[in-house]
C-alpha cells in the first residue's frame, strides 16, 4: 500500500522535481516546434526559408518528376546575390540548364519569357530572371504546394516532428 510522498527520502523527492521540471521544459519546447511546423505550411515562401520545409518540399517534388522549377527557383536566389562579375558565367549556366529548350531540367516557361531572357544573356544583370522566377514561383504555389499539402511527404513531416 503506497504510504504518499512524504515517505520517500528527501533526495528522491528532489531528483523527481528535477525532472518534472525538465519534462516541463520539454513539452513546451516539443509544442513550439509543433507550432512552428504549422507555420512553416502556411504558404509556400514560408516553405522555402526554413531548411526542413526546403528538404521535404524537394522530396515530395523529386517523387512526382517535377523538382526542376524548384531548382530552377534556387538557382535565381543563389544568382541574384552573386557579385556581378560572376552574371554572364552564371546567367549561361542557368539559361543552359533551365531555359533552353534542350535543357536537362528544362521549366514550363512561355515563349514571351524566353525570348527576353535570351535578349538579356549578352549583359545579365542582377534582376535578369526575376520576370521568369517569379513566374516559376507562381506555378509552384498554386499547383506544386496545393498537391504537397496533400500529400504523405507533408504529413509525414507533421508527424516527425
Amino acid at each position: 500500500m503506497c504510504k504518499g510522498l512524504s515517505y520517500l527520502p528527501s533526495s528522491c523527492l528532489e531528483k523527481a522535481k528535477g525532472m518534472r521540471v525538465k519534462l516541463s521544459h520539454l513539452a513546451e519546447i516539443h509544442h513550439k516546434q509543433k507550432v512552428q511546423d504549422g507555420k512553416i505550411l502556411q504558404d509556400l515562401e514560408t516553405l522555402l526559408s526554413s531548411k526542413i520545409g526546403l528538404q521535404t518540399f524537394r522530396g515530395f517534388l523529386r517523387s512526382e518528376f517535377s523538382e526542376e522549377n524548384l531548382e530552377f527557383w534556387l538557382a535565381c536566389e543563389e544568382y541574384r546575390v552573386s557579385p556581378s562579375n560572376l552574371h554572364k558565367t552564371k546567367a549561361s549556366s542557368i539559361y543552359n540548364q533551365f531555359i533552353n529548350p534542350d535543357a536537362p531540367l528544362e521549366v514550363n516557361l512561355d515563349a514571351e519569357t524566353r525570348e527576353s531572357l535570351l535578349s538579356l544573356m549578352d549583359v545579365p544583370c542582377a534582376d535578369t530572371f526575376n520576370k521568369a522566377q517569379q513566374r516559376i514561383y507562381s506555378l509552384m504555389a498554386k499547383d506544386s504546394f496545393p498537391r504537397f499539402l496533400r500529400s504523405h511527404h507533408c504529413a509525414e513531416a507533421i508527424n516527425v516532428s
